[in-house]
């Protein structure tokens, strides 16, 4: 046999015994089951976040809106005078002011105001013909002043509605002084 032959037959050895020594290549891995959809979370009742002082929330988003009546004068706020939240008005025929907060409510209940220098709990009663509660004070309470200036805002709670943090503008203290 010829020399290049030989070297020939142990080149292709060397190389089947390296190949011999290669790791084998890894099989194909299977791929992961797909994950289980999550279930859809069942809806739960609002929770409030709660804060240590009430004038640490954020205000209600809203503006206030004056419209004068004749016989009554009305603040509005919300979104709109339309879709209000909180409303007050003066009847300056018997000389009070009603606060009435939009949303429903079954029975009697109560409405707490809170403002910088103390907080009222009214009695509140369904009142008009779209859903909101109400609470009548006369046009002479003091607690209506604290209302108009407390450090820019006072906050309106109804049990199981939402808490309403409403700046006290200008609008509010026109509608109290309509009334006096």
């Amino acid at each position: 046999m010829k020399p290049i032959y030989s070297h020939f037959a142990g080149a292709i050895a060397v190389t089947l015994a390296v190949a011999a020594c290669a790791p084998q290549p890894a099989s194909t891995p299977t791929p992961a089951p797909a994950p289980a959809p999550a279930p859809t979370p069942t809806p739960t009742a609002v929770v409030q976040p709660v804060y240590q002082n009430w004038m640490d929330a954020p205000a209600t988003p809203g503006d206030w809106t004056y419209r004068n009546g004749g016989t009554t004068t009305s603040a509005f706020f919300g979104p709109s005078s339309a879709d209000a939240r909180f409303t007050m008005t003066c009847n300056r025929s018997n000389r009070t002011i009603t606060l009435a907060r939009a949303g429903e409510a079954r029975g009697q209940t109560s409405m707490i105001v809170r403002t910088e220098t103390g907080n009222r709990t009214l009695a509140a009663q369904p009142f008009g013909a779209t859903p909101s509660l109400a609470a009548v004070l006369p046009a002479n309470d003091r607690f209506l002043d604290a209302m108009a200036i407390s450090k820019g805002r006072f906050a309106v709670e109804i049990p199981g509605m939402a808490t309403l943090y409403v700046p006290s503008w200008p609008e509010v203290t026109r509608v109290i002084e309509d009334c006096r």
